[in-house]
């Protein structure tokens, strides 16, 4: 019987082969009817035989055509018999086998880990850690394993079972859970408080009986978190993408907005105003890939709720020029202005791979608006209209794959 303090065995794992995540994304970002390939997948579940991982895969078309309910069935379904899955690797014989531990969520909630090493030399296991199941044993072989599980509500479980074996994992385990717990948003903000250089607006949660007390002026804002002023920025807990996401100027807006949102909980900070001299605002992605930053994209527009789909960069030639410059100069520039305050945060958050979303406020200094390991960094802009992004991305994903191979091989040798 094996003891608790010892290291978890390993064997041959298992797998259903798939697709994969960026196969299929980067079908539907180019365009590719998937209609037809659902169809197939459909018909041979109805016939008794579809495999798990095209079950799987079935689950993320449903996602990618909109219809996330029915995609998360199907999921639940297939995981429920089989968690192990194998994404396509670019060479038969993989210098480099990389386990992902990942959670039972929507396409967005675990790390889209297949973009970052797409094209390598690296066999990606995917390991869905299930309520009820948890991990197996033995764990199947690897080299090095990574959590892409998110700080998400509903990976909660899945985290805390990685975690209650983090101690005895017999590889190198990377983006260790309870670390990525600290990237809540209600956590970040107390993790980085205090570094110099750096603002991060406290974003505390606040229940709806809160906010319609402050909409009939019955308490204020400093009564929900000292700092905490008109205009506020308000979102509903457990939402992503700017889903539910306003500035509120005062009571009468914050009545407005509560009239139509009905959730009980609500995610308050207060509003920094980061537009640049000329109005416009600037809004940054960097990826933390080894405790060095790294320039992912740059959304400009005369909105201050960006995110780079609503900056339309396409269809500007000199939005996408001052992007060009971002990226070619940011190791002297941007880079080298916030090196200070991007060290000592990667230290705080204390992650092998993470993503930052910030701006500079008026007196540049670096202004976070949040981190996420789960954040997508992708190859899939056209090379046409984005010259300059794939030389980039491929600066990130080689980083990426030889922190993998660097952990690896401290692994082997230990």
């Amino acid at each position: 019987m094996q003891h608790l303090a010892d290291p978890l065995r390993l064997t041959a794992p298992q797998f259903a082969d798939r697709i994969g995540f960026a196969r299929l994304t980067h079908q539907a970002f180019d365009g590719v009817d998937l209609r037809p390939l659902r169809d197939r997948l459909v018909a041979k579940i109805a016939d008794g035989t579809a495999q798990a991982g095209e079950g799987l895969d079935l689950s993320l078309i449903a996602q990618l055509l909109g219809d996330k309910e029915a995609g998360l069935a199907i999921q639940a379904e297939v995981l429920a018999f089989h968690q192990l899955f194998r994404s396509p690797c670019a060479v038969t014989k993989p210098a480099l086998r990389v386990l992902a531990l990942a959670a039972a969520i929507d396409m967005g909630g675990n790390t889209p880990i297949e973009f970052l090493i797409e094209g390598s030399e690296i066999e990606l296991l995917t390991l869905y850690v299930v309520k009820d199941v948890g991990l197996p044993e033995p764990l199947p072989d690897h080299d090095v394993a990574i959590v892409v599980a998110s700080d998400s509500e509903e990976c909660r479980e899945a985290l805390a079972s990685i975690d209650s074996a983090a101690s005895r994992w017999p590889r190198p385990l990377l983006n260790r859970p309870d670390r990525i717990a600290n990237l809540d948003r209600d956590k970040l903000h107390r993790l980085l408080r205090g570094i110099p250089g750096l603002e991060i607006p406290a974003t505390v949660c606040a229940t709806r009986a809160q906010l319609t007390a402050l909409s009939l002026e019955e308490i204020w804002c400093e009564d929900i978190v000292g700092e905490l002023r008109y205009p506020i920025i308000v979102r509903p807990r457990g939402t992503h993408a700017g889903v539910g996401l306003a500035k509120v100027d005062d009571a009468t807006m914050l009545v407005d907005y509560l009239a139509a949102h009905e959730q009980q909980e609500f995610f308050v900070a207060r509003f920094v105003d980061y537009a640049s001299g000329d109005g416009l605002f600037r809004k940054y992605r960097l990826a933390m890939v080894d405790g060095k930053p790294y320039a992912c994209h740059m959304a400009i527009a005369d909105r201050w709720d960006i995110w780079y789909l609503n900056a339309y960069m396409a269809f500007s030639e000199e939005k996408r020029a001052e992007e060009q410059a971002f990226m070619r100069d940011f190791d002297v520039a941007f880079g080298h202005r916030h090196r200070a305050a991007l060290e000592e945060m990667s230290r705080r958050v204390g992650l092998d791979y993470f993503t930052v979303d910030c701006a500079e406020n008026r007196n540049g200094e670096l202004l976070i608006f949040e981190a996420d390991n789960t954040a997508v960094v992708h190859n899939m802009d056209s090379p046409d209209v984005f010259p300059y992004k794939q030389p980039q991305m491929r600066k990130i994903f080689a980083a990426f794959t030889a922190m993998l191979a660097r952990h690896a091989k401290a692994g082997s040798q230990s």
